[in-house]
């Protein structure tokens, strides 16, 4: 009995010393069973993943879409949801009372925008157009033809603030397929069609449409020089000369105090200068568009010119102090363009007025001394160049005399701003002959 318990110590002590020796084993689980795997979130049932949901910022739930193809797909289903819907995307976009309000607006179509970015990563740019068209059609501020606030609403620049950042960093190619979506989307080829095929101002709410839809979706939101560039090209490069400037002026023409174009504000009377300083600067975006072949300088002046006429010929101040916004380049290849072509009059015409503008917004009056120089320059020999002085001072004695014939015809009250457009224009003139002896003095 004694030997038999010892035989069964002495075996037991052997497999203690065996066991010592042997190392330590653990059980190896390879990648592919590690994601097979559930994780956290995925093991919990879906009615509490919505209570956690529900408790997120859009921004949250934008950074948890990105944690699995899972977590983003159920995602997806829960932005899907009417009550979800409900809830963040149908906003009231008209008469916000604050600065504030707006902002706020603004910024919670940007998360949202970030938000459908992260969920739909893994679709091609079809699918999430579609993915993004079927969460937002049901807002009627979103599209061009069921808002009944065109002025008061924030729905075309809550709607841009949700496309920018949805498709921040795509490539070119992309960006068209977004503008062809939007274009088939909207009918933004018809109701444009509509627009510049009948009379300037006849349908002055659908001009207001597109205007807002255009700046506020596609152009404004737009973060550098170039992007505003493309969605420009865009929008003007199917049509032809003609109806690119109409759209120009739809787009970035003066507006009336109701929000209505003023097609003939620019013909009859003088505008403002801040009213056509949008319109300026976009004249010289394509006109500086040196990267691609869209836009040539013939291009861009053939639209000023055809412009110009728009519904009917400028009143000549319009145009001057349009011209004197985009810049020297810009107004001394209009005025060349004149003088090549052997247009005096009209050359002398827009020249009196620019001198005009001069005097009246504060320009410096040598500015228009060298740029009559540099035209002097345009023409091959003295006696062209004699002409064309001469045609400039008449010009001058002319309009000077026509300003004085309209005063004097009627009540000067009832004429005050003619009477102080004769006075600025006299003003001119000394300025201008008085830079120009003072030029002629220095080179003796």
């Amino acid at each position: 009995m004694l030997s038999a318990t010892g035989e069964h110590l002495a075996n037991r002590r052997c497999q203690r010393e065996s066991r010592k020796k042997q190392p330590y084993s653990r059980r190896i689980i390879t990648r592919s069973q590690c994601s097979a795997s559930q994780g956290f979130f995925e093991r919990l049932p879906s009615e509490v993943f919505d209570l956690i949901l529900d408790h997120l910022t859009v921004i949250d739930i934008s950074v948890l879409s990105m944690i699995s193809k899972a977590i983003s797909n159920y995602i997806v289903s829960y932005v899907s949801t009417l009550s979800w819907k409900n809830k963040m995307v149908l906003w009231k976009f008209h008469h916000h009372s604050s600065p504030k309000e707006e902002l706020s607006a603004c910024s919670h179509y940007r998360s949202l925008g970030l938000l459908f970015k992260r969920c739909t990563l893994l679709l091609p740019t079809k699918d999430r157009l579609k993915f993004m068209s079927r969460r937002l059609s049901q807002v009627p501020c979103f599209t061009l033809d069921q808002c009944t606030s065109t002025s008061g609403c924030l729905g075309f620049a809550c709607y841009g603030m949700f496309l920018q950042t949805l498709i921040a960093g795509w490539d070119e190619l992309e960006c068209h397929r977004v503008f062809n979506f939007l274009c088939e989307l909207t009918n933004l080829t018809r109701k444009i069609e509509t627009v510049v095929t009948s009379k300037p101002g006849s349908s002055p709410h659908l001009e207001q449409q597109i205007r807002c839809f255009c700046r506020n979706v596609l152009l404004d939101p737009r973060q550098t020089r170039q992007d505003t560039l493309f969605w420009l090209t865009c929008i003007l490069k199917p049509w032809p000369m003609v109806i690119q400037a109409r759209l120009l002026f739809i787009l970035y023409g003066p507006l009336q105090s109701n929000g209505k174009l003023g097609w003939q504000d620019v013909c009859v009377g003088i505008v403002a200068q801040c009213s056509l300083w949008d319109l300026a600067k976009t004249i010289i975006l394509l006109y500086s568009d040196a990267d691609t072949k869209d836009w040539t300088a013939d291009t861009v002046l053939g639209i000023v010119d055809e412009m110009a006429v728009l519904p009917q010929p400028w009143y000549l101040e319009n145009m001057a102090r349009l011209l004197i916004l985009c810049g020297n380049n810009i107004c001394y290849s209009v005025l060349a363009s004149k003088a090549i072509n052997g247009r005096l009059f009209d050359l002398s015409q827009l020249l009196v007025f620019i001198i005009l503008v001069s005097e009246k917004d504060g320009y410096c009056m040598s500015w228009a001394v060298k740029m009559m120089q540099q035209l002097c320059n345009v023409f091959p020999g003295a006696p062209e160049k004699w002409s064309f002085l001469q045609s400039m001072e008449n010009m001058l004695s002319e309009v000077s005399m026509e300003m004085y014939e309209l005063v004097v015809s009627g009540n000067r009250d009832e004429n005050q701003d003619i009477f102080q457009n004769l006075c600025s224009l006299l003003n001119a003139c000394a300025h201008f002959h008085t830079e120009i002896i003072y030029m002629f003095m220095k080179q003796a």
